[in-house]
């Protein structure tokens, strides 16, 4: 089995960090450099539109924080995960996603399935 939980702690950091040179680093450590994300709200390739994505992300949602919820589920080379963004104190999540991560053979993520299972009226 290739990755681990790191790597998916990793991810979540990245959307997490608001400094774009931290952020930027986490994403080049994560993320493979064609690397994919797609959800229903954005398909994003390669490094420099996934850091102008979750920059985006963050903007819309100042001030909330990404958490695993739940565990993470491995097999092969993929990762399946929920997650909250929300209140750094754990409070309501305003939105509630389901990621799919797949990893290429050095460990770094080359593509994100995302799916939104709670998002706000206006989102």
């Amino acid at each position: 089995m290739i990755g681990d939980m790191k790597i998916i702690e990793q991810y979540i950091a990245s959307w997490n960090e608001t400094d774009a040179d931290g952020r930027r680093a986490l994403i080049d450590e994560v993320f493979a450099a064609d690397a994919a994300y797609t959800d229903p709200m954005a398909e994003l390739h390669g490094r420099d539109e996934i850091a102008a994505g979750i920059a985006g992300v963050q903007q819309m949602f100042p001030g909330l924080v990404f958490s695993l919820a739940g565990l993470v589920d491995f097999h092969h080379n993929q990762a399946r995960f929920t997650w909250h963004l929300g209140p750094a104190d754990g409070g309501e999540p305003v939105v509630i996603g389901f990621d799919v991560a797949v990893l290429d053979l050095a460990g770094q993520i080359e593509s994100v399935l995302g799916f939104l299972d709670k998002v706000p009226a206006a989102a």
